[in-house]
């Protein structure tokens, strides 16, 4: 009774151990189940990945199928890139599917690019894939830049003509200066620049539409994709069209400043004469306020004269005659009547 018992407990326990190892592998199914078509693909594509591999890249919350894709692509084009770098570019932030596009291209092309510089390109936010294109097929870019604030590049030869140029620049990525290296926008700006500089120093118009090639050949001397993300190929003057004549703008406005500024000093020395006169006049009443003054002393200078013995009754009256005569001479003479007028009358 007591053996059946012990072997019945038994058979119980060994129940429950095979129940809970059901289960446990139920679990362990279920939780490699969505790894097992990820693994036989990349263990089919001869690029191995470990099952602890996928279960790890799933904790770091890692995209399985971008990994394995791009393992594979790559072993496919015999790049040695290991799933650990994979990986660590993904959490890096970059895209990892470009970098092996790139790389690929890169040597479909035999362009030297390894994983570390393809890396920090598409890390330094640059589209690393369409970089190894242009490698490839070079880039034209529009010198100034469609849909800019301005449709041409203007500049004034030294006879005063305006020139309106649209040139074309042909440039190829220097994978080698992609970090680090100036955009377009700076190579559109140096050829404007140089465009400006070369029509500027021609001394006539009419020499640099005869010879328009001579701004690409000049501008091209002077290594404008210096420190740039590109190499210059070519500089084509796309087209060139006269504009205004600025210089003899320029002369009238200088002629038409030239005249307000003697208008101005005209109407300054005006203002200076009209000045002067008021200032004379106010002079000449002064001088008249003086004279009367000097008169209003002459009474007090007889009654002087009188009281010391200096001038007599007669003296006085003989005054008095000599005034008297000059005031009937200046009244003849304020009348604007002439000698034989007067002589007439009298």
């Amino acid at each position: 009774m007591l053996s059946t018992l012990a072997l019945t407990g038994v058979d119980i326990f060994l129940i429950v151990l095979a129940i809970v190892s059901g289960l446990i592998f139920l679990v362990l199914f279920f939780v490699f189940a969505q790894f097992i078509n990820v693994y036989i693909q990349a263990l089919f594509s001869g690029a191995k990945i470990t099952m602890f591999e996928l279960v790890g890249m799933r904790l770091r919350k890692v995209d399985l199928r971008t990994i394995v894709v791009n393992r594979i692509r790559a072993k496919k084009a015999n790049l040695d890139i290991s799933t650990n770098q994979l990986e660590t570019h993904y959490l890096s932030g970059g895209n990892v599917s470009k970098v092996i596009s790139a790389l690929i291209a890169a040597q479909g092309a035999k362009i030297k690019l390894d994983w570390d510089m393809a890396r920090a390109i598409d890390l330094a936010g640059r589209d690393i894939f369409e970089a190894v294109q242009t490698s490839v097929n070079p880039k034209v870019i529009d010198c100034p830049a469609q849909g800019g604030p301005r449709s041409t590049i203007d500049a004034v030869a030294q006879d005063g003509i305006q020139l309106k140029a649209t040139a074309r620049v042909t440039v190829r990525t220097n994978l080698a200066r992609l970090v680090g290296g100036a955009t377009e926008e700076t190579i559109i700006a140096r050829v404007g620049e140089g465009i400006v500089t070369t029509i500027g120093s021609a001394k006539t118009h009419k020499a640099v539409l005869e010879n328009p090639d001579n701004i690409s050949k000049t501008v091209m001397a002077k290594g404008l994709d210096a420190g740039s993300a590109f190499e210059i190929l070519s500089i084509d003057i796309a087209d060139i069209d006269v504009g205004e004549n600025i210089g003899a703008q320029l002369q009238a406005a200088q002629a038409e400043a030239d005249k307000k500024r003697f208008q101005a000093e005209a109407e300054k020395r005006r203002a200076m004469a009209m000045a002067q006169a008021e200032e004379n006049k106010a002079k000449i009443e002064e001088n008249k306020a003086l004279v009367v003054l000097a008169e209003a002393e002459i009474p007090r200078a007889i009654a002087d004269a009188f009281r010391q013995g200096n001038l007599g009754v007669v003296d006085f009256y003989k005054l008095k005659n000599v005034q008297a005569d000059t005031l009937m001479r200046n009244s003849i003479a304020g009348s604007g009547q002439t000698g034989s007028d007067r002589g007439t009358q009298s």
